[in-house]
């Protein structure tokens, strides 16, 4: 057995995402055999993340500064916000360079399971900046899941009469897929989304 001190480190990194006592136990092993190159300079930028990133105030991304980035760039599209559950899924959008807009993370989904509420997501938030802002255009991009499309439809009742366009993103047919390898429920759902061609 290691001494208690490693057995602590790793302990903190076993409750990490992902990671379970083996994974956590290489990963504190190679960080000791190079505390130098890795340890220390890992144990530096943990604190500086900690003091300096903080949640955008406007949209709930995380940054240095609050409005964050994305929100105080005026080359933005001011008028569309894209909706989220999560900030990965701000990330992995923004990682494609589709959205032009500015964004809103809910922080998760409604689950009567959980005891997640509107108000546990930042859905009054939402609400709030579209009253305050000339937002046209409102784009719902919640996961495809019971719990995304839940919020997502008490989202879009929450919109009714405030002169929003409310959109969502497609669901389907991924580009490249082959039928065959398609779960039921994504060709359920291309089917019921058809168009005309």
């Amino acid at each position: 057995m290691a001494s208690p001190l490693i057995e602590s480190l790793i302990a903190q990194f076993g409750r990490l995402p992902g990671l379970g006592p083996r994974s956590a136990r290489r990963m504190v092993l190679h960080l000791l055999r190079a505390k130098d190159t890795h340890m220390l300079t890992l144990a530096d930028k943990l604190r500086e993340v900690a003091t300096h990133v903080t949640a955008c105030l406007e949209c709930g991304n995380l940054d240095t500064q609050s409005p964050c980035h994305i929100c105080a760039d005026a080359r933005r599209d001011p008028h569309s916000i894209c909706v989220v559950e999560e900030l990965p899924d701000l990330w992995a959008i923004e990682r494609s360079g589709m959205f032009k807009g500015t964004y809103h993370v809910l922080g998760g989904t409604l689950s009567a399971l959980h005891g997640t509420g509107p108000d546990e997501l930042k859905i009054p938030r939402l609400l709030t900046r579209l009253q305050e802002k000339n937002i046209q255009e409102v784009i719902l991009a919640t996961n495809a899941t019971v719990a995304g499309q839940t919020t997502a439809h008490y989202i879009t009742d929450q919109l009714q009469g405030l002169n929003v366009k409310t959109t969502q993103l497609a669901q389907g047919i991924p580009v490249g897929a082959e039928l065959d390898y398609l779960d039921d429920g994504t060709l359920f759902t291309a089917f019921q989304a058809r168009k005309g061609v």
